[in-house]
């Protein structure tokens, strides 16, 4: 699995347990590091971003690469919320 899907499945998880449907990028930050094993590169701190880790970025890049064959939002599964995060779709909801 790629790790930017890596990250996309637990925002969906996310999302699908959310009442509202929605994985807000704080709750994404308080919640991933439970779900998915982060390994020592994505955890290190990003070189563009002081003080967060790569992993943050790679959340973010869901919505940066949703053009992208196989990403979530480009498959219908996810929309992003400006200034918010992500929401599960109908369809999102039958692959969580």
């Amino acid at each position: 699995m790629a790790v930017e899907e890596k990250f996309a499945r637990a925002v969906l998880q996310i999302a699908a347990a959310d009442p509202r449907g929605l994985a807000t990028l704080h709750r994404c930050r308080s919640e991933i590091p439970k779900i998915v094993k982060l390994t020592a590169a994505e955890a290190a701190p990003s070189q563009t971003r002081p003080g967060e880790p790569m992993w943050h970025q790679i959340v973010r890049n869901i919505k940066s690469h949703s053009q992208d064959e196989g990403n979530y939002i480009n498959r219908g599964w996810l929309q992003h919320v400006p200034r918010v995060g992500y929401r599960i779709t109908d369809l999102g909801r039958q692959h969580a």
